[in-house]
């Protein structure tokens, strides 16, 4: 067998089955993979299916790294209720309240109201809050408050009856509201603000802030909560000795446990600048520790953690604790390796403006990794790859890392089908193409989405940062020009040039026919109807698919079929659909480049938040049929060390937790490290 094809094999074993390439999810559409003796289905309630995943090539690490992994995750988890309490002021209560319930109630748990009660929790500990986690609406429980106070009376549960009524009310009803028209602060539970903060509140504050160099913007307001105290605005700082200390302090426990037995002297500078960061807050001591980061390539571990994502924010300053801890695939990650090899070639073969192209892409990586831990915002909805870090200044002058969560994705592969996709799909043609060629070309757009996406282009001299010029839109461009990268590279001979697929014609189309099929029909399955469309993602994928439409309506590029009374779209010509994508790739990265604040505001309000009610209506119905839950999320291994009598470990052995449940007691119970705060 040549290189070539044992390259092509071991490619299609890691293959994503997601809604075409949203880092942040999980499949609506699957075909399935090779079966095997692990059993990756959990439990399924309501909305959600519970998986779990393996870790590959643990037995072939050292006991030093094995030592190293399980320090990084249990840093990880030691921060695991920042994010609830970052997500809702009043999470911490009421989970405990309700866990306190499940543990102790003795009654008879073959009612209803048990089992609403059990989904109820269940769906709150998914979610890490009581908003859902992807609809960011509350999540309504099927019981009365009558029921919850009988279930607190049987187990001698308190909480303080404000608490307890927003369980029911409509007080905070949305955890991160992003309409057009509205004061998006005031209107958002999350809790990166104080009650009496508004928009232009963050924005004056912020305003005010000068960068020690203006070439390298400081992330301001990324590790803060901004409150008012008697009228004055004031951050409180995630720090040793601020906001969150308890849990930081079991943080930096584990990561100087970590920083022991690092794998080299590059990671072990990462972390004691990492370790820094929490002690201080100081964010010149993120920005540094990140340039370290991003240079420690070295080893066979790595590992995400802190305050990162802005996406909970509803105008993109404030980052959502999270911790992902990988193993590296080295066999995966030398294959695909060729992404970023030639990142310059894709960005000098852009269509984007001279202007907005860097002359130089540096220090980008990309690798295939093995999960061995998540906690916060990456558990226990998880994303598929990563590419960090997010200030524009780094990826510039440093580079970034791109990973795929390969293990993650096998799992997803091998939970089963759904069987929408010969619902949705327009003819034999259309699902034969993604029989053969969709899982490749999910895979592929995942990796040029993040390995070239994300790290081609520039903002223009003097031009701020996005969360500055875009605002409450700047994280949904973002992904929709990272996606349009991928997508204008997908039917390009240059992959095939490469090596990375035998026939670029074939997986361009699949790649082209799964992402409009998903962002003009399937994806609304996640809607309640009659909802506007609100997560970035979903966001970004329905603008790209109706502007692509709407502009190739004169050629006929995009069809809108009905057929016995089913609506389907088919793209007639695969060639213009490429032509479109890549204007408008130029023309989202000029909105970044500039700052064009109306622009991305015509583009995202024009065809990305509004849904056509009655495809809306027609999509819901034809899912009835299939039983499969629309979110995937995970329980994670559980990293064992054996001690010998002197307290050294001596062994780290691996077990799957059995439930759902007790995964999630556990966690509670071992990581609680913060007390009730506001």
């Amino acid at each position: 067998m040549n290189l070539k094809s044992l390259f092509k094999i071991c490619l299609f074993a890691l293959l994503i089955v997601a809604c075409k390439n949203d880092v942040k999810e999980e499949p609506t559409e699957t075909v399935e993979t090779a079966k095997t003796d692990f059993s990756f289905n959990v439990e399924e309630f309501a909305d959600i299916k519970i998986l779990r995943y393996q870790i590959p090539g643990w037995d072939n690490l050292s006991l030093k790294e094995q030592k190293l992994v399980y320090y990084l995750t249990e840093a990880g988890l030691a921060g695991r209720d920042i994010m609830w309490d970052q997500n809702y002021r009043h999470n911490l209560k009421i989970r405990r309240a309700l866990e306190n319930v499940y543990t102790k109630y003795s009654g008879d748990k073959t009612s209803d109201t048990w089992k609403n009660f059990t989904i109820y929790l269940k769906r709150v500990w998914f979610s890490n809050g009581i908003h859902h986690h992807y609809s960011n609406d509350k999540i309504k429980p099927d019981f009365s408050r009558e029921d919850l106070r009988e279930l607190f009376k049987a187990t001698e549960t308190e909480l303080a009856e404000d608490v307890f009524d927003v369980i029911f009310n409509d007080k905070d009803a949305k955890k991160v509201n992003q309409a057009k028209g509205v004061d998006n602060v005031l209107a958002s539970a999350v809790n990166f603000y104080g009650p009496d903060v508004t928009n232009a509140d963050v924005l004056n504050f912020y305003k005010g802030k000068t960068s020690p160099d203006p070439d390298k913007p400081l992330s301001y307001g990324l590790n803060s909560q901004l409150v008012k105290e008697d009228g004055v605005l004031k951050e409180r700082v995630y720090h040793l000795d601020g906001l969150y200390g308890s849990a930081i302090a079991q943080i930096i426990k584990w990561l100087g446990k970590a920083r022991e037995v690092a794998e080299n002297e590059e990671q072990g500078h990462a972390l004691d600048l990492l370790i820094k960061y929490y002690m201080t807050g100081d964010l010149q001591t993120w920005d540094d520790y990140n340039v370290a980061w991003t240079k420690a390539t070295k080893g066979n571990i790595d590992y995400i953690n802190s305050f990162i994502e802005v996406y909970n924010d509803p105008i993109g300053y404030r980052g959502s604790y999270e911790s992902i801890v990988q193993i590296n695939d080295f066999d995966m990650s030398k294959k695909m390796a060729v992404l970023s090899e030639n990142a310059q070639w894709f960005e000098d073969n852009s269509p984007l403006m001279d202007a907005h192209k860097k002359d130089n892409v540096v220090g980008v990586t990309y690798k295939v990794v093995n999960v061995a831990g998540e906690a916060g915002d990456a558990s226990p909805s998880t994303p598929i790859g990563v590419n960090l870090p997010n200030a524009n200044w780094i990826r510039a002058a440093v580079g970034s890392k791109s990973v795929s969560l390969g293990n993650i994705i096998h799992a997803y592969n091998n939970a089963g089908g759904s069987g929408r996709l010969r619902e949705f799909a327009n003819d034999e043609e259309e699902i034969q193409l993604e029989e053969e060629y969709g899982q490749l070309a999910d895979k592929l757009h995942t990796a040029l989405h993040e390995v070239i996406g994300h790290a081609s282009g520039q903002l223009n001299p003097g031009v701020g940062e996005t969360k500055e010029t875009l605002k409450t839109y700047a994280s949904t461009l973002e992904e929709g020009r990272a996606d349009l990268v991928g997508l204008y590279y997908l039917y390009d001979s240059k992959l095939q040039e490469l090596g990375l697929v035998d026939d670029w014609e074939k997986v361009g189309k699949a790649a082209f026919d799964g992402y409009i099929r998903n962002g003009l029909m399937t994806q609304l399955i996640r809607l309640n109807l009659g909802d506007d469309v609100e997560e970035a993602h979903m966001r970004n994928r329905q603008w790209v698919s109706a502007w692509a439409y709407e502009k190739g309506k004169a050629d006929n590029v995009i069809e809108k079929i009905t057929r016995d009374g089913k609506t389907y779209f088919n793209i007639n010509d695969y060639g213009k659909l490429h032509d479109l994508f890549g204007q408008l790739l130029r023309e989202t990265q000029r909105i970044k480049s500039e700052g064009d604040y109306e622009a991305v505001e015509a583009l995202v309000e024009g065809y990305g938040v509004k849904v056509d009610q009655n495809i809306h209506k027609e999509v819901i119905e034809r899912n009835k049929q299939f039983p499969s839950p629309p979110y995937s999320g995970f329980v994670n291994p559980v990293l064992e060390p054996k001690m010998d009598k002197d307290g050294e470990i001596t062994a780290i052995k691996i077990t799957q937790p059995k439930t759902f449940a007790e995964q999630m007691l556990k966690y509670g119970k071992i990581y609680s490290h913060l007390p009730d705060v506001n």
